[in-house]
């Protein structure tokens, strides 16, 4: 998939409308890991989704409940097949929770543009200003004015605004994003070594620079600013994750692995 601008992928491009999607998506941690876990890297995707219709993975009660898992898990996991068989494999090799649910919520933010951009143009923003607490007002009117500004596939109703809303917050409190039951806050940000060190050789696929890597704006999904990315880098270097080396303007960033897939066999072993 060809990088759009600041190193995004069409996925997160500015032209890319939102969509109300979140409504019926929320996080979806344990039903993700579940089809992840019975996913067959020698069949079809279509395959695999079919015998997930027809084996009830999920438990579901509702047929449509569960076209819309595998709708959401699709768009989330599915356009790339290499990063699908490194989800495979990280999940069925026991990658700590803490750090699946990290690249989980990296790959869903990318996937739906509104759940990226609320959280790095209206949470980051706050977060920065000293501003933890959020409240449904505060995404609320962000979402209206962007309905009203024409960044939505249709025109947003009161209710869709609403409903919007709502699934976001759930969706970020789930992603552990926010945190908090009724009142809800932005939760300290925390990001395992090993999920940054996965996070940085996905980008580095899009983005071969070293020194712009640092400053995608992708890095805003989890709070961290250039100077704790870099700290990043020099603990993924020094538990033998990666190799950072800067050396005046040249910045050299190495990875024992060519692929996605084969990095998250070598994540997972060390």
């Amino acid at each position: 998939m060809s990088p759009g601008p600041n190193g995004l992928d069409s996925r997160t491009a500015p032209s890319v409308p939102y969509t109300s999607r979140i409504i019926k998506a929320g996080a979806l941690i344990g039903d993700t890991k579940t089809l992840l876990s019975h996913w067959d890297l020698n069949a079809s995707v279509e395959d695999n989704l079919n015998r997930a219709r027809q084996e009830n993975f999920f438990g579901k009660a509702s047929r449509s409940r569960v076209e819309d898992i595998l709708a959401i898990f699709r768009q989330r996991y599915l356009t790339e097949a290499p990063v699908t068989k490194a989800l495979v494999t990280l999940v069925l090799r026991k990658f700590p929770s803490a750090c699946l649910e990290r690249v989980f919520f990296f790959h869903a933010a990318r996937a739906d543009k509104l759940l990226h951009d609320v959280v790095t143009e209206v949470l980051v923003p706050m977060e920065e200003q000293g501003h933890v607490h959020i409240t449904v007002a505060d995404l609320n009117r962000a979402l209206t004015n962007w309905a009203e500004q024409g960044k939505t596939t249709s025109r947003w109703s009161e209710s869709t605004v609403t409903h919007a809303v709502r699934g976001l917050m759930s969706t970020l409190r789930d992603f552990g994003v926010l945190q908090g039951a009724v009142n809800k806050k932005i939760a300290p940000s925390y990001v395992p070594i090993e999920a940054f060190a996965y996070v940085m050789f996905y980008l580095k696929q899009h983005q071969s620079s070293g020194s712009k890597l640092i400053e995608l704006p992708d890095w805003k999904l989890f709070f961290l600013r250039r100077e704790v990315v870099e700290r990043f880098l020099f603990e993924a270097h020094q538990r033998d994750l990666l190799e950072y080396h800067v050396a005046g303007s040249v910045t050299r960033l190495t990875f024992p692995a060519t692929s996605i897939e084969e990095y998250a066999n070598v994540l997972v072993e060390r």
